[in-house]
């Protein structure tokens, strides 16, 4: 199908009233507040659109449609919550970002926020979800693309034809199977640290694990709060998730308990790991301490030695001719070091 109906749609955008912009430009593939895309299922029947033209006809009753928002601007999302009638505080969020994983309810429209994780892009990309009667409105930045769902890859039809509410679990069930990824990488990350922390403790290592501990929190940031999302979910009477569908956000919600599972072990782990890894260096600073303390017996023997007999004996028994004495007693002074090399060692300060 064409994007005809959202070409024709964009002479009368709620933007382009407020920005007396020409009616070609709002059917821009890429207008300036943002890309916006846009997908309608009506009569079994799907066509795809770009700009905001297409967004006011996803209200009509009788169809299935998904706006799918990347990088917008304050003029962007406040065009879009005009043209699907958000409430201020819905736009209000998407606009200011940083929340943290949520799901509310206003004015019958379900707001979710949930986070993106990727093995390339390690920093959390936040997801803002609004699932309304008739569409599913998803506001991200580019680094996250939904259209690489594996529930798609038969077309995204089959899967609008059974409501936004199906789609809005293909798209979450994507986002939370993307954190498992990022959890075995960090598991191999944490059995590597494991063997350097035990062979070879260095600041690079205890860097390394500091590091470890700061994606950890990220991503437990992201997943425990989304724990609670889908609690509520599966447990709460929403109007727009059909009875049938809360069977599939139980599933997500199973593969999130054995997340935060892993994460609380992973944090045990690495905090382990700190200990080992300071236990090894207090350990090491003994063993530097007892050899510098074996060192310092051996040279100080001597040394007194040679400062009782070198000072007073020495010079008057060469000038006498008669050095006898003093080599008796360097030779003694050399086998009681020897002696207390030999003894150290064995007690190993040495």
């Amino acid at each position: 199908m064409t994007a005809t109906p959202g070409t024709q749609q964009a002479s009368r955008s709620p933007a382009d009233s407020t920005d007396a912009r020409p009616a070609a430009a709002a059917s821009t593939p890429q207008p300036a507040h943002g890309t916006i895309r846009v997908a309608n299922l009506r009569d079994g029947q799907l066509s795809e659109s770009e700009g905001l033209g297409a967004v006011a006809d996803c209200r009509t009753p009788g169809t299935a449609a998904w706006i799918d928002a990347v990088d917008l601007d304050a003029d962007g999302v406040e065009a879009i919550g005009r043209a699907l009638g958000l409430h201020p505080l819905i736009a209000e969020d998407i606009l200011e970002g940083n929340q943290r994983a949520k799901i509310e309810l206003t004015d019958q429209l379900i707001h979710i926020v949930l986070f993106s994780l990727d093995v390339h892009h390690p920093h959390p990309c936040e997801i803002d979800i609004v699932l309304g009667p008739t569409f599913l409105l998803t506001v991200h930045e580019a680094d996250w693309e939904p259209r690489d769902n594996p529930h798609l890859r038969d077309g995204l039809g089959p899967v609008l034809s059974r409501g936004p509410d199906h789609l809005l679990w293909a798209l979450v069930d994507q986002i939370v199977d993307g954190y498992f990824p990022f959890i075995d990488r960090l598991a191999d990350e944490i059995e590597d640290l494991e063997d350097r922390v035990v062979g070879s403790p260095t600041p690079a290592t205890l860097e390394a694990l500091f590091s470890l501990k700061r994606r950890l929190l990220e991503i437990r940031r992201a997943a425990t709060p989304t724990r609670e999302v889908f609690n509520q979910l599966t447990n709460r009477d929403l109007p727009l998730i059909d009875e049938g569908e809360v069977i599939y956000f139980r599933d997500v919600y199973d593969h999130l308990i054995r997340l935060t599972d892993e994460l609380d072990s992973y944090r045990e782990l690495v905090s382990g790991i700190l200990e080992v890894y300071l236990s090894t260096i207090n350990n090491n600073l003994s063993l530097i301490m007892k050899r510098l303390t074996g060192v310092t017996v051996i040279l100080a023997g001597i040394g007194a030695i040679a400062g009782i007999f070198g000072m007073s004996e020495a010079g008057n028994a060469f000038l006498a001719g008669e050095a006898t004495g003093f080599w008796l007693i360097t030779a003694i002074t050399v086998g009681l070091a020897v002696g207390a090399v030999a003894v150290l060692r064995r007690i190993g300060w040495i």
